[in-house]
Order: C-alpha cells, then sequence, then structure tokens
C-alpha cells in the first residue's frame, strides 16, 4: 500500500496513452486535483469530468483497485502528507456545512470514532497493554499538534506508574537527549497524526535500534510512525479543516489507560486515595461545600 500511495500519480501517468478517452478525462482530473477527488464519489466524480459513474469504476479497476472505494483511500492518505495548511482549508471548505458548522464537525468526528471502533485490532490493542504493564521505564513521545494527546496520556500513565518520562521538546537534538538511555526493557510511545512529524518518526527509529519496545499510535497502517514500531494501534482522524480530528485519537488513549486502570486497580485506588488527602490538604482543587 505504502508503495502504491507514492507512485499512485506516477502510474497514472504513464498509463495515460492506454486509456479511453472518458479514463483520460477522471485521469487527469485526478493528477490536476486529486486533493478534491479524493472525497467525491464515483457518482460525483464522473459528473464532474462528464463521464459515467460505471465509467469511474471501471477506471479504478483498470489502475490495479479492487474497486473504486479502494482507489479513494490511498487518496485520501496522499492528501494527509501532500497538502498545505492552506490547500486543506480549500478541501474541508466544500465539506463542511457553513451554515451549521459544529452540527457538521460533531457528526464528523462521531463517524471516526465508529470506524475506529470497527477497525481496531483488540489483539494489538491487549498486547500494547502487557508490554506497557511489563516496561521498565516508559517513554511517551507527542510533538506539535500531537502534544496534547501525549500530555493527556502522561499525566494518567504518571498516577499508575513511576518510571514514565513525557519527552518534552522544541528541537531534535532535546528529543535525543531525553530518550538517550532508552534501551530493551524499556517502552517508548509515540504519537503523531498527518501532517506527520520527523522528530518523532526520528526518535522511533533510535529508541528501536537501542532495543526498545516501540507502540506507534497514529492513523493507519501505513503511517510511517508503523513502518518503526514493535506494536501499532489506529485511529481515524481524516481532517475537518485545516486541522486533523483528534477525538478518535484521544479515546483510544482514554482506553488504553482504563484497560491499564483497571490491571493495576489496586495501586490506583491506594494512589488516588492518598491524592485526595494531600488536594485537601493544600486546596488543590473548589469545593462546593460553602454555606449559604
Amino acid at each position: 500500500m505504502e508503495n502504491r500511495k507514492n507512485d499512485l500519480i506516477t502510474t497514472i501517468e504513464a498509463s495515460m496513452e492506454e486509456f479511453s478517452k472518458g479514463q483520460k478525462l477522471i485521469a487527469n482530473y485526478i493528477i490536476n486535483h486529486y486533493d478534491k477527488a479524493a472525497f467525491m464519489t464515483a457518482a460525483r466524480l464522473g459528473e464532474e469530468v462528464g463521464v459515467s459513474e460505471s465509467t469511474v469504476v471501471r477506471f479504478a479497476c483498470e489502475i490495479g483497485f479492487d474497486g473504486y472505494p479502494k482507489l479513494q483511500r490511498v487518496l485520501r492518505e496522499l492528501i494527509k502528507t501532500k497538502l498545505t495548511s492552506v490547500q486543506r482549508m480549500e478541501v474541508s471548505s466544500n465539506r463542511i456545512d457553513q451554515s451549521n458548522v459544529i452540527k457538521s464537525v460533531l457528526l464528523s468526528d462521531m463517524d471516526k470514532i465508529k470506524t475506529t471502533l470497527e477497525e481496531i485490532d483488540p489483539i494489538a490493542f491487549d498486547n500494547i497493554v502487557e508490554s506497557i504493564l511489563k516496561a521498565n521505564k516508559i517513554y511517551i513521545l507527542g510533538v506539535r499538534s500531537s502534544a496534547p494527546l501525549a500530555s493527556f496520556l502522561g499525566f494518567y500513565f504518571n498516577l499508575i506508574f513511576n518510571n514514565v518520562r513525557l519527552v518534552h521538546t522544541t528541537s531534535v537534538s532535546e528529543m535525543f537527549e531525553q530518550i538517550i538511555y532508552a534501551s530493551e526493557g524499556d517502552v517508548m510511545i509515540g504519537i503523531s497524526f498527518p501532517r506527520y512529524s520527523k522528530r518523532t518518526i526520528n526518535a522511533m527509529k533510535y529508541g528501536r535500534s537501542q532495543g526498545a519496545t516501540v507502540i506507534a499510535i497514529t492513523d493507519s497502517e501505513e503511517s510511517p510512525l508503523a513502518e518503526n514500531a514493535n506494536h501499532v494501534i489506529t485511529a481515524r482522524s481524516d481532517m475537518a479543516s485545516f486541522v486533523d480530528s483528534l477525538v478518535a485519537p484521544l479515546s483510544v488513549i482514554n482506553a488504553l489507560i482504563a484497560a491499564i486502570g483497571m490491571r493495576r486497580k489496586e495501586h490506583v485506588y491506594k494512589t488516588f486515595e492518598n491524592l485526595e488527602k494531600i488536594w485537601d490538604e493544600y486546596g488543590v482543587y473548589e469545593k462546593n461545600d460553602k454555606t449559604f
């Protein structure tokens, strides 16, 4: 899939002479407007270029795909790494109901969670839980838009474990300085979604070369993070506008925290019992016990 994704446009261009007149219209549209084609149904694409829906479906088969949805999926993978933020805004503006943005975005997020649930591999999830529970040290990596996800995971893991390092970084050198002692028996969790962070990818490569068990939390098995991971768990993050939705990834991370918390239930209970006393003593949280 990865090679097909990278070579799709080249493949279409190389086959241009063999296409029928209608297929050439489709091919030229995809080459010049793959960002828009990725979100069009076969019927809509056919209407756009002036051919039938069946011609679009046959075109997908002609270039080696088992139906139009498979071609569309590869196009969507392609735009994740190719589109700039400006281009993403242009594409998304045609997909969001501007008269009711909140409904459009929330329904889209609900669909991403539903798709994530359908596609997630429960065995891979369980293997990740086991690896984390056995780890000598846990490194959590997530920068740029994935930093809040890493921070959320790190916050709760610090309540469960005493061996967690949330890697804070603004540069490549700082990241490597914080993971330099990663070794066999450790776990490194890398989190990144399109557009993928090179810093996170390179740090994961380093961690694996040192013998650490590397876990990727990303959007697909074709993600560059997956190439450098021992275990992969995926969550949908298709773009809603110039940013990607991270609702499904956060939900998967929440499930990971809950699963590990249940496995260390007694320890977590004692931790929170002690924390409640500390929070009360130092007034960490506002209490609704005022007398009126």
